[in-house]
């Protein structure tokens, strides 16, 4: 076993926090651009500079708010205890007036369901492995908890709302990459302890936090249900170790590991951005908001990468109070760190 020496002053959580808010605010007027055109309106290497004050983001931070509160305020980190407190902050997020920020179908259709008290279980769409399952999963990586219980929360919070087995799988690889940088591993380990992990979870079907979800037409076994999930994480890891043998082209990252939309090459694609501009925090984020895809998404995820590697020192000190949220941001990174 590897001890590492964790330098609190960096303060990780909120340097993890505030780039997921960060890398949104940078992405969220490039989504649904085209590289040429990213490239024509802010220059070769992407938007590097926070836009308005405060610099709005998009349902990627509100979502991740939402989880993060809900974990502040329960009583106990178990299923029974947090579940109910998620539900009331997706809630509450369905119905803000400030939810005007081209929110997920799949997060409004399930919030519909969940609003009419229904199981979560049967609320989920249970189909979609889209990245709201993990753009929101941050909060969850920073909690000092065991990994049982960080498994459990991540794949919990991803579930009552994108019911596919990948949307869970790639949930936990996001909130345990998370962890692993906040406790000190280097950004390029990310890569091969991310497929070990994969591969040890592969067929671990955690009923205690799921219950019945893995219950559909054509599945046999929770193990097998899972099993599917963390599958497609491993293409995807897969295609990211390959794309790093190689240097960087400059080009679109999506083009190597996938336009970001699904939980899984978001995952990727984040993580790619992270580790092509390790050195560069901003230059992570622009990267990940100059794409064709899902480029607020992929920065945010980008941002919580290094962010808690690097810690707060990452980004730039102004930063702090431009950002949206930046009161909320401030007091549940301040009780993480």
């Amino acid at each position: 076993m590897i001890t590492r020496v964790i330098d609190s002053s960096l303060r990780r959580a909120s340097g993890s926090l505030l780039g997921l808010a960060y890398g949104d605010a940078l992405g969220r007027p490039t989504e649904f651009l085209t590289v040429a055109e990213i490239h024509r309106r802010y220059g070769p290497s992407g938007p590097r500079e926070l836009e308005g004050d405060p610099a709005l983001v998009t349902d990627d931070t509100q979502m991740a708010l939402a989880v993060a509160w809900a974990l502040h305020d329960a009583p106990a980190l178990t299923p029974a205890a947090v579940e109910p407190l998620l539900r009331e902050r997706f809630l509450a997020w369905a119905v803000s007036p400030d939810n005007n920020r081209a929110p997920g179908m799949t997060c409004l259709r399930a919030c519909a369901e969940l609003s009419r008290g229904v199981r979560w279980q049967e609320a989920t769409v249970a189909g979609s492995k889209g990245c709201g399952a993990n753009m929101r999963v941050t909060p969850v990586g920073l909690l000092a908890v065991d990994l049982d219980t960080l498994a459990g929360l991540a794949q919990l919070q991803a579930g009552l709302t994108h019911g596919h087995p990948t949307g869970l799988a790639a949930s936990e690889l996001t909130a345990y990459a998370v962890r692993l940088l906040r406790d000190g591993a280097a950004l390029a380990e990310l890569p091969a302890l991310l497929t070990d992990r994969a591969r040890e979870q592969r067929r671990v079907y955690r009923s205690d936090w799921l219950g019945d979800l893995w219950q559909r037409p054509g599945v046999d076994s929770p193990q097998e249900f899972i099993a599917r999930g963390w599958d497609e994480c491993l293409g995807a890891l897969g295609r990211l170790t390959t794309t790093l043998t190689r240097p960087d082209d400059g080009d679109d990252p999506c083009r190597r590991t996938g336009e970001g939309w699904v939980a899984e090459e978001a995952l990727a694609t984040a993580l790619l951005c992270a580790l092509w501009h390790a050195d560069d925090p901003v230059g992570a984020l622009a990267r990940g908001a100059t794409t064709a895809g899902d480029s607020d998404s992929i920065a945010a995820l980008a941002g919580a990468f290094v962010g808690a590697a690097h810690g707060l020192p990452a980004w730039p000190t102004d930063w702090a109070t431009r950002i949206e949220y930046a009161d909320q941001l401030a007091a549940l990174a301040a009780g993480l760190d």
